[in-house]
């Protein structure tokens, strides 16, 4: 295989791992039973995992509730005094922007109610390394690692193995 045809194999690759591949996970608080008095959100919590870059959405009637971003204290006693932000739009998208715990009630009286959750956000997970593209008559290209950020899903995927096995086989 020519050093040219690897060579644009790499950029085709690297092109295709680029577009599209850092995902933000969209976590509906209560899924399809929305931000409602009487739901278990500590439940609801816990079976998720948050990363910086994550959204938290909030679905409810706009007319009836609300959602503010308070602190601990404001969490324990279903206080707004000091909030950091607060929504009424009935479909708020709020960004996880920092690894740190997140505390979020319902303003109008139906924290009480249960109608709070808090979330844990963590640091994105370094990225791990796949030295699958690797040419060996060329001592550039055997150096060159390609990485697979969190999130990279369906043909995106078979890029590098297909990439591989073009290689190996020499098909190209």
């Amino acid at each position: 295989m020519s050093t040219s045809a690897s060579n644009l194999l790499l950029r085709v690759c690297s092109v295709l791992l680029v577009l599209g591949t850092v995902t933000a996970t969209d976590h509906i608080v209560g899924a399809n039973k929305g931000w409602n008095p009487g739901i278990n959100y500590t439940l609801w919590a816990n079976n998720h995992t948050f990363y910086v870059g994550d959204l938290i959405s909030f679905r409810y009637q706009k007319t009836q509730y609300n959602v503010f971003e308070v602190n601990q204290t404001g969490y324990d006693n279903c206080t707004t005094e000091g909030a950091v932000g607060n929504w009424s739009s009935g479909k708020d998208f709020i960004p996880l922007k920092k690894a740190k715990r997140y505390y979020f009630i319902c303003g109008n009286g139906q924290c009480f109610n249960g109608m709070k959750v808090s979330v844990v956000v963590h640091p994105l997970p370094s990225p791990t390394a796949s030295p699958v593209l690797r040419h060996a008559s060329n001592s550039t290209n055997a150096a060159r690692l390609l990485v697979l950020p969190r999130g990279v899903t369906g043909l995106r995927a078979l890029a590098l193995p297909l990439a591989w096995i073009w290689l190996v086989s020499g098909w190209i």
